[in-house]
């Protein structure tokens, strides 16, 4: 096993986590619970960590996470007139997709 990220928190580290098994990459979740320690414990030491199972996927996670960590931000005009920010693909004020390029 090889240590690939340390998140700021369970819930990030358990969305991280997720998006790279649905990839394929076989992952764990440390120190899940270890937040409780903090003060007894360096905070630092205290925040959850996304461990690698394989080391011959261990690229590839690293990829996966960047792009993950990196998406595009967009800025885009929906056909209801509603201006779409971020990384968002569908309008949250109807819920049409954003048109496809090309």
């Amino acid at each position: 096993m090889r240590r690939l990220a340390q998140a700021p928190n369970l819930a990030i580290a358990t969305l991280w986590a997720d998006a790279l098994r649905e990839e394929g990459v076989a992952v764990s979740v440390q120190r899940e619970y270890l937040g409780a320690a903090a003060g007894q414990l360096p905070p630092d030491q205290c925040l959850p960590e996304i461990w690698v199972e394989d080391e011959a996927q261990f690229e590839r996670a690293e990829q996966l996470l960047h792009a993950l960590q990196n998406r595009p931000q967009r800025r885009w005009q929906c056909r209801c007139g509603e201006l779409v920010e971020g990384g968002f693909e569908q309008c949250w004020r109807c819920g049409a997709m954003m048109p496809r390029e090309g």
